[in-house]
């Protein structure tokens, strides 16, 4: 039987991605970031559900974190290219992907001229950091 495919919601900041896979209790995660793309796989709800997707630009996998919450799995991934004063005009390197798997996050979208502070980070207190999964 194969997986659903994991819904992801986003937003971003010009250093900074927060990524939202919007299932509730989450269990069996396993969770794979590297600087091009991330892999999630998990069991909701007694379905199974993965998702695999490579990046627009690379992403700073070591000073990554992420929380398993109980309505969601939220992650907070930093850009590699911390320097870049533009935002990405896109989550995915491959377009036609992006309409299928991905939404914005409007409640924590800003445009890009309004930018003035980084994410609500409280959810991620405790959280995992991607380097720490060895």
């Amino acid at each position: 039987m194969s997986a659903n495919t994991a819904p992801i919601k986003y937003a971003q900041r010009k250093d900074s991605l927060y990524l939202t896979i919007a299932l509730p209790d989450v269990k069996d995660e396993k969770i794979t970031l590297t600087d091009s793309g991330l892999e999630f796989n998990g069991k909701s709800q007694d379905k199974d559900y993965s998702v695999s997707i490579e990046f627009f630009k690379a992403v700073d996998a070591e000073g990554s974190t992420y929380k398993v919450l109980p309505r969601s799995v939220q992650m907070f991934i930093l850009k590699k290219d911390k320097e870049e004063e533009e935002f990405w005009p896109r989550l995915l390197k491959d377009k036609a992907l992006e309409k299928n798997q991905v939404q914005i996050d409007w409640d924590r979208y800003v445009d890009e001229d309004e930018e003035g502070e980084g994410f609500d980070m409280s959810n991620l207190d405790g959280g995992m950091g991607f380097g720490d999964m060895g």
